[in-house]
């Protein structure tokens, strides 16, 4: 179970995401969800083929699955599933931004028409306008008893999927604050310590709306699962003055790790996947989830509209779910496991590195940590417009 592989490759996968995406149409499309663009649950499926056809296609974020240390190519846990089941997958390394992936399949979703993929992993915030289109299918949990008994508690039900009927999440994160603690010479443990004074013109804020405004949120003690619009321009008012006085050094995509580790940022809204790599290099980095809490976050898969191997693909998603697999998938890419009993799989390892994972609260978050997470409710079409006309202006997008 190699973990090195990912350490800085992974960086690269939550590219700067802008809150519209793509061309204006396109993000009007996605946002507000046009009437001719919507399919009717009846029109999303065609007779599947999987028993029959044993092979599917799966589009997914580059350097997101395990990959053998010998040879790159080699992904043992996919390639075990093949070995297993006799279904050969197609695994695609396409996905580089969620809008630009969004512009890509949407002309054959809005037009009913296959995009030739039968699974497609996307950021949730994304998911949310997927499943508002009607531009995704229902899975049969029949079909899938390890997502049913394994999934964590944290990310069943969003507020954009209840009971995650359409969605299910490859691997999860938290979007909290770290800085280092050498430089700095204190510890944060409050959102509002961003504002301190001896962090002045130190500190960056995540550019992307989606990202961003959760954990300053928080910061105000609102919950995240209810947030209201007057919530939400609170938080553009607080980062408004914070920016006239100088606070605010930058905001980022991921080059915030880069400012990090040279020391020119001594905190900044970071996700914790990322900081796991950074650590490893330099143990003065820390991460924390807030007093007032953290947004919790995931990369979802789902089955497009006129898949023609469902069911394989749900076969595939549940596999992942076996918390032996899912302990071997954690080990390599170090994000938040939805899995969480596969935290007593790795705890078992032989090897002490592998082991020692499962005492990671960024890969297993502990009971304490679990009581500050919260999943962000998600923005609704007619805000999305209005609330990333201010944002976009206030970062410089």
């Amino acid at each position: 179970m190699a973990q090195t592989s990912s350490r800085t490759t992974a960086l690269s996968r939550r590219s700067l995401l802008r809150a519209l995406g793509g061309t204006a149409a396109l993000g009007a499309l996605a946002g507000c969800g046009v009437p001719a663009a919507y399919v009717e649950p009846g029109d999303r499926a065609v007779a599947d083929e999987s028993a029959a056809d044993k092979k599917l296609t799966w589009a997914n974020w580059p350097l997101y699955i395990d990959t053998d240390d010998d040879d790159p190519d080699k992904r043992p846990t996919l390639d075990a599933f093949e070995q297993r089941t006799g279904i050969s997958v197609d695994y695609v390394e396409e996905i580089n931004d969620n809008d630009e992936f969004f512009g890509k399949i949407s002309p054959s979703l809005m037009n009913h028409q296959s995009t030739g993929r039968d699974l497609i992993v996307i950021s949730d915030w994304m998911c949310a306008r997927y499943v508002r289109l009607g531009w995704v299918q229902e899975m049969d949990r029949a079909h899938q008893p390890n997502v049913t008994k394994y999934l964590d508690p944290l990310l069943r039900s969003p507020a954009f999927d209840p009971g995650r009927r359409f969605t299910v999440p490859w691997q999860s994160g938290i979007t909290g604050i770290a800085y280092n603690r050498r430089k700095l010479g204190r510890d944060i443990r409050h959102v509002k310590d961003l504002w301190a004074k001896d962090l002045k013109g130190r500190v960056t804020l995540l550019s992307g709306l989606d990202e961003a405004f959760a954990l300053l949120m928080q910061g105000n003690g609102v919950d995240i699962t209810r947030w209201t619009a007057d919530d939400f321009h609170q938080v553009c008012d607080q980062v408004e003055r914070e920016i006239h006085r100088g606070q605010i050094r930058r905001f980022t995509g991921n080059d915030y790790t880069k400012d990090l580790v040279s020391g020119d940022v001594l905190a900044c809204q970071a996700y914790s996947g990322d900081v796991i790599q950074l650590q490893a290099d330099n143990p003065d980095i820390r991460f924390v989830v807030p007093e007032e809490g953290a947004e919790m976050w995931a990369e979802s898969l789902m089955i497009p509209n006129r898949a023609r191997h469902k069911a394989s693909a749900e076969r595939l998603i549940d596999y992942y779910y076996d918390p032996e697999v899912a302990a071997r998938l954690a080990a390599w890419v170090n994000y938040v496991c939805p899995v969480p009993a596969a935290r007593e799989v790795l705890a078992a390892a032989k090897d002490e590195d592998t082991a020692a994972l499962a005492d990671n609260p960024l890969i297993f978050p502990n009971s304490d940590m679990r009581r500050r997470l919260a999943i962000a409710r998600d923005i609704s079409p007619t805000e999305r417009t209005e609330f990333a006309q201010r944002w976009n202006k206030i970062v410089g997008l």
